[in-house]
């Protein structure tokens, strides 16, 4: 699978949590499924991407939706 095929594939996951209201899911699902693949894998840049995460939990305990679908699509 190439890297923007894996992207794509984290990038489904996460909003199908969204479809369903559970923010919360759909952000750990993101976060999780980037580590799994060579190329998407948290590197020297992995401090910033835990806190970029760890911004968009925030916003989906706080219900915020279009705060977590633009974390999600906001990987490319």
């Amino acid at each position: 699978m190439t890297r923007a095929e894996h992207l794509q594939w984290c990038k489904d996951r996460a909003m199908e949590y969204v479809k369903e209201g559970d923010l919360l899911n759909a952000v750990t699902s993101m976060m999780s499924d980037l580590r799994k693949h060579p190329e998407t894998t948290a590197t020297s840049k992995g401090a910033s991407l835990e806190m970029l995460g760890m911004l968009a939990l925030q916003q989906a305990q706080h219900g915020d939706h279009d705060g977590v679908v633009r974390y999600i699509n906001g990987f490319n």
